[in-house]
């Protein structure tokens, strides 16, 4: 994890940033790929739009805390949070001109975004300003000071989309090290009693994220995967080594 008060100037390009609403959102949607592409030897990063101010438990300065323990379990190089209005996201001029500075000064190679539907506004939200940003920042006249940069992929994250997803990454050894990280934020998954009828108990939240990433997994004959929607056709060069049996 680099200083956080370290200018951007001095980060290394990232390979890939998932940007979110809220803290913990990652986590449950594409924890796994992120530690998946770390290991492998990808720079990752996250970008959270909001501290989760509005939520039932907890405060934003300890969920910003939390987040930075589970960035250590998801092996990220990077992490901040622009602390906007939590449950009021907006889809503004100043919003996608601040997240497309930050794009040029990270230059992310692919992006990971939440899928396009949801049932809450934030998600949408963080996806409609952040595919808008990532074609401004791509804009030479945007800024005198920085680079044009348009990251050469996005991804969206489609775990609790009722869509038949574009492929899925085997997450399966990465499985218990997303739980880690997911639990870092004790404020929302531990078992107190504030809001109790709103939260699930942790074993619930717990066989509830395995069964679901069970079940993507089996769709590609492995034991967890995490699905994911692209918007553009995928080219195939060799079709006789492709992945996953058909029958």
């Amino acid at each position: 994890m680099r200083d956080p008060n370290e200018p951007f100037e001095n980060l290394r390009p990232l390979d890939i940033l998932a940007i979110a609403a809220h803290p913990d959102d990652v986590e449950q949607t594409c924890g796994g790929t992120l530690i998946r592409m770390a290991e492998i030897g990808y720079r990752s990063g996250v970008l959270d739009l909001t501290a989760g101010d509005m939520g039932s438990r907890g405060n934003p300065e300890l969920r910003i805390q939390e987040s930075t323990v589970a960035a250590g379990h998801l092996l990220l190089s990077w992490r901040q949070n622009l602390r906007w209005p939590d449950a009021r996201l907006e889809n503004t001029t100043p919003a996608r001109m601040t997240l497309a500075g930050v794009i040029r000064r990270i230059r992310p190679r692919v992006v990971i975004l939440p899928h396009w539907t949801g049932r809450h506004p934030d998600h949408y939200r963080a996806s409609e300003i952040g595919y808008e940003a990532c074609f401004l920042s791509g804009l030479k006249k945007l800024e005198e000071d920085t680079p044009p940069h348009r990251p050469s992929k996005i991804i969206y994250s489609s775990l609790y989309a009722n869509v038949t997803p574009s492929f899925v990454v085997d997450i399966t050894r990465q499985f218990e090290r997303r739980m880690s990280a997911l639990f870092s934020y004790a404020s929302q998954y531990g078992d107190a009693s504030e809001a109790s009828e709103l939260f699930p108990a942790h074993t619930e939240v717990a066989e509830r994220l395995a069964a679901i990433a069970r079940f993507y997994g089996n769709l590609i004959g492995v034991k967890y995967g995490e699905p994911f929607v692209v918007k553009e056709a995928m080219q195939v060069d060799d079709v006789v080594s492709m992945p996953v049996r058909s029958i």
